[in-house]
């Protein structure tokens, strides 16, 4: 990255949560079984929807009593003072009729990526984006179900998620600041709507900047090497809640919560590759989480997980 930004050459990549398979092509150079669009940067064209019937999606939670032992080891440890944050994930088993180059051309998200029949992904969620010198990141913390009545009230009043959306952009601001001169806050708790085939979700985002370092203008490998794994899908502290989460998730996420973006040779844009169906042995695998704090209930968490299992595909194609 750090060598195709020094002399301007656009490229598409999508790295791995343990950064063990990252995967880079020149912006030409791209296999056709991938498929990409970041924000209008793309290899397809947007599919026509119209007249397309509603996509049909089942999920298959795991057990509450399942996800409660995983819970209670995180509670465990944030009581013990070994963290302030832990996002906890889970896989949850799906069955749709579409196939992920149908779920890709029907989704609706900022950042869409797919690799061939191993997994889709439409993350809402900006990563890291450097233009000119600024570096900006869009951190989320906090979903409530548009539905509920005053959600947007209800989400933003909430003590416990504005606790951990305050953990996260505290965070994210320090690791900002590993790149950059200086930080600031630039938007903080507002919210995004996100549209999905059964109902509409509430999504609280921050927008934190800071001028790079100028020597790390063109150096993308670098500084993503500095700032992964993203703090949103991990927590605080960042290195001992990594480890929690190794010993409480009890499976690999692979690419889930890892980033994927591109370089047009002017602007670098990339995403938290979160909302992500793969392709498993025994059939699709949707896998989502969210942050427990010490405030936390299981339950009330449990819930929100199943919630972030969705394809965002307008319930009525005339939407689209």
């Amino acid at each position: 990255m750090d060598q195709y930004g020094a002399s301007g050459i656009p490229f598409i990549f999508a790295v791995d949560y343990k950064c063990l398979k990252p995967l880079i092509w020149k912006a030409g150079e791209v296999p056709p079984d991938v498929s990409y669009n970041f924000g209008g940067f793309s290899n397809c064209s947007d599919d026509d929807n119209t007249g397309m019937a509603a996509a049909g999606f089942l999920k298959h939670p795991l057990s509450f009593e399942c996800y409660e032992k995983s819970f209670s080891l995180v509670k465990k440890n944030i009581g013990r003072g070994e963290s302030f944050l832990v996002n906890l994930s889970a896989p949850t088993p799906v069955e749709t009729e579409l196939s992920f180059p149908e779920i890709f051309a029907r989704s609706r998200a900022r950042y869409r990526f797919r690799l061939a029949d191993e997994f889709v992904c439409f993350s809402p969620e900006t990563f890291v984006k450097i233009r000119d010198g600024i570096i900006a990141t869009n951190p989320m913390k906090g979903t409530i179900d548009a539905g509920m009545p005053g959600a947007a009230q209800l989400v933003l009043d909430n003590p416990k998620e504005a606790a951990e959306h305050a953990t996260i952009v505290d965070l994210l601001r320090n690791d900002l600041s590993r790149v950059a001169e200086k930080v600031w806050v630039e938007r903080y708790r507002y919210l995004d709507t996100i549209r999905t085939s059964d109902k509409t979700l509430l999504q609280v985002s921050s927008e934190i900047q800071g001028v790079l370092r100028s020597e790390l203008r063109r150096s993308f490998g670098t500084v993503l090497s500095e700032m992964l794994p993203a703090g949103s899908v991990t927590g605080a502290p960042k290195v001992r809640t990594c480890q929690i989460i190794e010993e409480a998730e009890g499976y690999e996420r692979g690419y889930y919560t890892g980033v994927m973006g591109y370089f047009d040779g002017e602007c670098f844009d990339s995403a938290v590759m979160i909302r992500f169906i793969e392709r498993g042995a025994s059939g699709l695998i949707f896998k989502s989480g969210g942050g427990i704090t010490a405030n936390s209930d299981a339950r009330s968490e449990y819930l929100e997980l199943i919630d972030k299992v969705y394809l965002p595909i307008p319930a009525s194609p005339a939407e689209s």
